[in-house]
């Protein structure tokens, strides 16, 4: 059986991997942190001091995932989404978040102000947005709100009913 591959993005703090670990335990489709599979495959090219946090070898993270991908039935969740092949994704979500909430997450994670800064007016001025607009097909590409408890909750059901239809149309 056909399954589709989805990508979720956005500014750390969004809640790509609450949202994500949720659907993959309702939809059944393989969840993949890029973050965590950086960290366990030491898939780094280095450190940056300026923010604190290992620098991502986005071409051994391709490497990695690519016979899941060819495969289909993953999620994936990452921040950036501008190194991955456009051929991977059936689907794209980007989550945003209202500023005073991303504020307070990310604060809560003991983010440095330049880099809560940083990832604020990342947020602000829409850049994995756009960014998912550069790298994908425009209709593939969708913003979901993620601010609320009952916002996950919406989201994953949006997300479900797109799968099954998904599902359908490539399994008939």
């Amino acid at each position: 059986m056909l399954l589709p591959n989805v990508l979720l993005t956005g500014t750390p703090g969004v809640g790509k991997t609450t949202l994500g670990k949720e659907l993959a335990t309702r939809s059944g489709l393989k969840y993949v942190n890029v973050g965590d599979l950086a960290r366990e495959g030491q898939l780094y090219d280095g450190y940056d001091e300026e923010y604190d946090c290992p620098i991502l070898d986005e071409d051994r993270v391709v490497d990695e995932l690519e016979n899941q991908m060819r495969e289909g039935g993953v999620i994936v969740d990452y921040h950036g989404c501008d190194f991955f092949p456009e051929r991977w994704f059936h689907i794209v979500f980007v989550l945003r978040t209202d500023n005073s909430v991303l504020y307070k997450r990310l604060e809560t994670r003991g983010y440095n102000e330049k880099k809560l800064k940083e990832n604020i007016q990342c947020e602000i001025f829409q850049v994995l947005y756009e960014e998912a607009l550069e790298s994908y097909e425009k209709e593939i590409v969708h913003q979901l709100l993620s601010n609320e408890p009952e916002d996950l909750e919406n989201n994953i059901n949006e997300i479900m009913k797109w799968i099954e239809q998904w599902v359908k149309d490539h399994n008939s």
